[in-house]
């Protein structure tokens, strides 16, 4: 591949490092840039090289691209005005909604505004997707993305940490005052954790890539190494990876920090079981990330506060299990269709029934929202695609031989499982900066699996 897309991929990273920075991007202004940018690289990318790059490369990654490009094909047929009567045959509940307001034509969505919103959205995403996999062509570009996913999660926890140190209250790129916990750039504190745990994530598989095989030493090289370690980019990391820590417990959210507690301890026992050529490093550096991270910094600055949290939370307390319970109407009467990407705002009120008096955006559950607005098929697709990729990034973990890809393999799936734990019960990938990471690290489990870069070692694929 020619070197003169490098400008193109160090836009991306350019992108990748501000998506998060107004706000998660959780605004129009701002998801308005996010798509304008994201569509300039993708038109000058097949400008510039459509005609000379070899799409044979991309054969191992076309599900993600295929899958991720059907989604918003559906979500274009949500906005196709359609007769009335072939509404009747696609979804007798439509029909009917359009029939008694006397429609004759009209959209499989709801509310087309918010669905052309999402399309719009869902473009981009899908753009990110083929630029990161075309794009991140060598070793040190993969390098070069990674260490960006990490700086932004230490950027973003060191701005929560001091910003909650220093009772500050005016958040950046809003007039919304602090509610005095840890939230970054964000304004909701679970859109903060959840994306910390991805950027943790990668951190940690970095540091399990930097574990390398050693002999048996005496006592004077092991106090050289010693010293040298604590002076060296693993070390930084490491703190880095400590602050992270501090920030996610500081936004006391109760699921963000449960799912990367979880998931970090899956993962470790997993990787202990089933990864190829183990060191004993690796039994010490999960060792030492339960004691300091969890025993030590995440008491110290109030982990008990998110134990008592979960302690407190009661069925009395919550109405997020009622909105699951009336969302299930709405998946009844749209199972196949759905009611619209970015439409469950306009449409749960009409099956909301007692006990909820406030107005819901999101139905705090993922799972939920995808299935009521995109329908059961589309959400099938979905998810398939991250169990899918789920699987690439255990397989990279146990087989690879490169220690950056086992590395990556490790990152990846405990971000994939964390992800999966946490929007169960939260709506996390809502806010563009976290479904712009969580896709990104999508890619880098397909990357981790059958990426065949040249390396500086001797070591084999």
């Amino acid at each position: 591949m020619s070197k003169n897309d490098r400008w193109l991929f160090y836009g991306l990273i350019t992108l990748v490092c501000w998506v998060p920075i107004p706000i998660g991007s959780n605004r129009a202004w701002a998801w308005s840039l996010l798509e304008l940018f994201t569509y300039t690289l993708t038109i000058t990318w097949f400008w510039q090289f459509a005609k000379s790059y070899d799409f044979i490369k991309l054969k191992p990654y076309r599900p993600i691209l295929y899958i991720l490009g059907i989604t918003q094909v559906w979500v274009i047929i949500q906005l196709i005005p359609l007769p009335v009567g072939l509404l009747s045959i696609l979804n007798e509940s439509l029909a009917s909604h359009y029939q008694s307001v006397n429609n004759t034509v009209a959209t499989i969505s709801l509310d087309p505004d918010k669905t052309l919103a999402q399309l719009l959205k869902g473009i981009s995403y899908l753009c990110i997707a083929f630029l990161t996999l075309v794009l991140t062509n060598t070793s040190k570009r993969l390098r070069i993305l990674i260490y960006c996913l990490l700086i932004s999660g230490v950027f973003q926890a060191l701005y929560g940490t001091l910003f909650v140190l220093s009772d500050t209250t005016a958040l950046m790129f809003s007039d919304r005052r602090s509610s005095g916990l840890a939230t970054g750039t964000f304004i909701y504190r679970n859109h903060y954790a959840n994306f910390l745990m991805m950027t943790l994530s990668i951190g940690v598989g970095l540091l399990v890539a930097s574990l390398t095989s050693k002999r048996k030493q005496n006592i004077k090289r092991k106090i050289a190494d010693l010293v040298n370690t604590l002076f060296s980019p693993k070390a930084l990391m490491r703190m880095g990876l400590i602050i992270m820590v501090i920030a996610l417990v500081l936004s006391r959210s109760r699921m963000g920090n449960a799912a990367f507690f979880i998931s970090l301890t899956f993962c470790s026992v997993f990787a202990l079981v089933f990864m190829q050529n183990k060191t004993r490093g690796l039994i010490w550096l999960f060792g030492s990330m339960m004691v300091i991270d969890i025993f030590i910094v995440s008491t110290w600055f109030g982990l008990e506060e998110v134990r008592e949290r979960l302690q407190n939370t009661s069925v009395e307390q919550e109405t997020r299990d009622e909105v699951v319970t009336y969302g299930f109407d709405l998946i009844n009467q749209y199972p196949i269709t759905g009611t619209g990407a970015g439409s469950f705002s306009s449409s749960f009120p009409s099956v909301k029934g007692e006990g909820i008096n406030y107005f819901y955006n999101f139905a705090h559950n993922e799972y939920l929202q995808f299935t009521i607005e995109y329908g059961l098929p589309i959400t099938v697709l979905l998810g398939v695609l991250i169990l899918w990729s789920l699987w690439h990034a255990q397989y990279a973990l146990r087989n690879r031989r490169r220690s950056l890809l086992k590395g990556l393999g490790f990152a990846t799936m405990m971000a994939i499982i964390g992800q999966l734990i946490h929007i169960s019960v939260d709506f996390t990938l809502q806010p563009p900066a976290n479904a712009v990471y969580f896709i990104i690290i999508l890619c880098l489990a397909w990357i981790a699996r059958y990426s065949k870069f040249s390396f500086r070692s001797s070591n084999t694929s």
